[in-house]
């Protein structure tokens, strides 16, 4: 199968709405045309590569997930078939093929919600520091990527390209959007990371954290953008798992690392990415969408 690396979309005569750290946003009539580039953006840096199938592997993984969690809340996919797309588009299909998801438009609430089931990445160094994460007192001695009693919600700032998102107490989220938005976000997004854990689990992947995002269609709470992919969440093998260390990871995480190794400064410009790492980060994506889903784009 031929992969082009989409680093940037230019449809003439479609109108850009906005482009992403990932992902180029039309407008199509009442409509939102997503579709997502090869871009990595890691630290909120965006690369100056990309990595080959990602943007499929990113559509393909949340539509898989807007179909399995629709009976807990509706999402904004309508299709993913460039056939039922408007007529406009039909003359991009070659781009637009396999990394590309018609949407409905929805006011996006500016808070990233995340769920994390173990304790790793920023959470875990929240809580080296501070003993919390995102102002949750946590209980005492709990090493890194230990699973915890139940999964929490620590919301986040949704930051523009070139900052960072933060993590922030359900009381600073709270001035963001109402409670009751909040609070309905919360246990949808529990809701979901519970559902997916357990499948993920069966499938011999531990779901350890994820980052979802909500809006408003139709005066309704709408699971909008991507959902369970490895750019949103921590995909970790279970025969591996070992609590009291990083653990391996079939996500970003590979490329994360890769950048701390070399002492990265998280700051742009990014530094050019091996072959090797461009590669085997390929790999780690694909090989996450065939063991959740049980197909292969390849």
């Amino acid at each position: 199968m031929k992969n082009d690396v989409i680093l940037k979309t230019d449809f003439p005569n479609l109108k850009l709405f906005k482009r992403g750290k990932v992902r180029d946003v039309y407008e199509v009539g009442e409509y939102y045309l997503i579709v997502s580039t090869d871009r990595l953006s890691a630290f909120d840096v965006i690369m100056s590569q990309g990595i080959p199938y990602k943007g499929k592997v990113l559509t393909k993984i949340s539509e898989f997930w807007f179909n399995y969690t629709k009976d807990i809340i509706q999402n904004h996919l309508i299709t993913t078939n460039v056939e039922d797309y408007p007529a406009e588009c039909h003359q991009y299909k070659g781009e637009l093929e396999g990394r590309s998801m018609l949407v409905r438009k929805a006011e996006v609430v500016p808070i990233e919600s995340i769920v994390r089931g173990y304790i790793s990445g920023s959470g875990w160094n929240d809580y080296k520091q501070t003993g919390s994460v995102s102002g949750i007192k946590l209980y005492e001695g709990l090493q890194e990527s230990e699973r915890l009693h139940e999964p929490i919600f620590t919301p986040s700032t949704k930051a523009e390209i070139g900052t960072h998102d933060e993590n922030i107490s359900i009381e600073e989220a709270e001035k963001i959007t109402s409670k009751e938005i909040l609070t309905k976000m919360k246990k949808t997004a529990l809701d979901i990371y519970n559902s997916a854990s357990e499948y993920g689990f069966k499938k011999g992947i531990i779901i350890a954290d994820t980052k979802m995002e909500f809006g408003i269609s139709n005066n309704e709470l709408t699971l909008v953008d991507e959902l369970l992919t490895p750019d949103s969440s921590r995909f970790w093998p279970l025969v591996k798992y070992e609590r009291g260390r990083a653990q391996q990871s079939f996500d970003k995480q590979f490329v994360r690392d890769y950048l701390l190794s070399i002492k990265f400064n998280k700051q742009p410009p990014p530094p050019n990415l091996p072959e090797e790492i461009i590669n085997k980060t390929s790999e780690k994506y694909l090989e996450i969408y065939s063991k959740l889903t049980g197909e292969r784009l390849n």
